[in-house]
């Protein structure tokens, strides 16, 4: 790469503003966030929250779609393990999006843009301090250019 394209893939890097898309638990992530929201702490508003259920009842083909559709990056969040409101739930998000970070390096995007997290309802900051790590790790990442697809563009 030559010195004028790195000074180009810089500039555009610098009005970067990632998107992340964080799948949160009814029972206990959700409640995090909103303690997070009412607490008034500091974490980004392009983290765009879909509120599910169970952690368990996200398919990897919703997380595959998320970066298809322009998320820079995603979060699952979900109850601590053993603490499931659905008794075994996380157990299953925890054994099935172990086997997504191998698929999400076999398709070519980098596996730190998927991160999965317990977060309980009391945890507030825990929840904003998830959100600003995996919006610091994908602004290090730059663009999600792989999954993208060129239908949804911006």
């Amino acid at each position: 790469m030559s010195l004028e394209n790195k000074q180009i893939s810089s500039e555009n890097t610098s009005n970067f503003k990632p998107l992340i898309v964080a799948f949160c638990c009814n029972w206990c992530s959700y409640a995090g966030a909103d303690l997070a929201g009412t607490s008034r702490l500091n974490y980004p508003a392009n983290v765009k929250i879909i509120k599910v259920p169970c952690s368990c009842r996200v398919n990897p083909n919703f997380v595959l779609r998320a970066f298809q559709r322009g998320a820079d990056g995603v979060v699952i969040a979900g109850c601590h393990p053993g603490d499931c409101h659905y008794t075994s739930g996380n157990y299953y998000t925890r054994r099935r999006f172990t086997l997504m970070k191998n698929l999400l390096e076999y398709v070519g995007l980098e596996p730190e843009r998927f991160k999965v997290d317990w977060i309980s309802a009391g945890e507030g900051n825990k929840f904003a301090a998830v959100m600003n790590e995996a919006l610091e790790q994908v602004h290090k990442l730059g663009p999600n250019r792989k999954l993208r697809d060129a239908r949804w563009k911006r």
